[in-house]
């Protein structure tokens, strides 16, 4: 069972994620050395920076803590801890070495697999957002609340374009960086974010307690609790809705996930 979270431990963090989104900021839109992983998979020197960066303050901050993060080789030892940090450095690397602002350092503290702390900042955004478990969600410091869509028709979607199928629903703007997308959700921004491919945990973890703070309802595509800190760090897509669309968006998903 996770304890409460700390206040002290929640200003502590907020404080070093806060100074990694401004270390962020100053290298975006400058000259970085970039390349692929894989193909559509970018990552830039300014990614291993702020990683080492962050697995070096919030270490101290915690010192008992695990570690598990995009851009560290992941080590098996993080299965001993209760605890552990899930980092992305920059979630939505294809927004920042382009030089546009959707784009967020993204923090979560797990808990006995479970987020109980969950940071993101976009700076290029001038948002940042903080949700704590029990605690509701703020982005700026103001609480916000997922919004109370109930049809499917009419719904907005971050989406640069939406499948035939989906056409009775809306677009929205979308940011690159998933985090932001799902934050959207908690913002009554938009009411409906799914994917429907394997993803992995530091995508996901801190946005998906914003995003439940916040009153929405978060599940993998198949409708099941996400959890955290498993052996293999990845779930099967992420479903994350208004409360009262989350049941029609899964029997909407249900034939494409089964493909």
């Amino acid at each position: 069972m996770a304890d409460p979270v700390d206040p002290d431990l929640v200003t502590a963090t907020r404080s070093v994620v806060a100074e990694a989104g401004a270390l962020a900021l100053s290298r975006w839109r400058t000259d970085f050395r970039r390349w692929e992983k894989a193909p559509g998979n970018p990552v830039c020197e300014v990614d291993l920076d702020i990683d080492r960066f962050l697995r070096e303050r919030l270490s101290a901050v915690l010192p008992d803590a695990g570690w598990l993060s995009e851009e560290t080789a992941d080590d098996p030892v993080r299965l001993r801890h209760r605890r552990i940090w899930v980092v992305d450095p920059i979630d939505g690397t294809r927004d920042y070495v382009r030089g546009r602002p959707g784009w967020a350092v993204s923090v979560a503290l797990v808990d006995s697999g479970r987020p109980v702390l969950g940071l993101l900042h976009a700076p290029a955004r001038e948002e940042s957002w903080q949700a704590v478990e029990g605690a509701g969600t703020t982005r700026n410091g103001v609480p916000v609340h997922a919004g109370t869509c109930a049809s499917l028709a009419g719904a907005r979607v971050p989406s640069d374009g939406l499948p035939r199928a989906d056409r009775d629903m809306v677009s929205v703007a979308k940011p690159n960086s998933i985090a932001l997308r799902i934050a959207m959700v908690a913002a009554d921004e938009a009411d409906l974010v799914a994917t429907q491919r394997w993803g992995n945990e530091w995508d996901v973890a801190a946005a998906a307690l914003i995003a439940t703070e916040a009153g929405a309802t978060v599940t993998d595509a198949l409708g099941q609790q996400l959890a955290f800190n498993q052996p293999v760090p990845r779930a099967f897509g992420v479903l994350v809705s208004a409360p009262a669309l989350h049941a029609a968006a899964l029997a909407r998903l249900a034939a494409r996930v089964r493909e």
